[in-house]
């Protein structure tokens, strides 16, 4: 599944009642998600880490539908060319300051 799909996916599974929801309420659904990874990365086995790391981007992707934002687009445009500030892959950024 690409992110284009998975973002589509989302739209037709929970898009009416994620519209319904709005941004303020789809964010703290998603920072709940972030902190439910975030004790995953602790503590959890590798099935209960995935799930969240699904789960993340699934909210992820609503809040993307609801502020009208193409996810493949988005990234692509950002990173499609490597790093968006040394434009090179790898990023060399760091390696260039003393």
């Amino acid at each position: 599944m690409t992110l284009g799909q998975l973002q589509e996916r989302i739209r037709q599974l929970y898009g009416a009642k994620d519209s319904r929801r709005g941004v303020e309420g789809t964010f703290m659904w998603f920072m709940e998600e972030v902190g439910e990874l975030s004790a995953a990365l602790r503590s959890g086995p590798k099935d209960e880490l995935a799930a969240e790391f699904a789960d993340v981007l699934a909210w992820l992707a609503t809040l993307a539908n609801i502020a009208g934002i193409d996810l493949d687009a988005a990234v692509a445009s950002k990173y499609g060319q490597g790093c968006p500030k040394c434009v090179t892959t790898p990023c060399i950024c760091n390696e260039a300051k003393p």
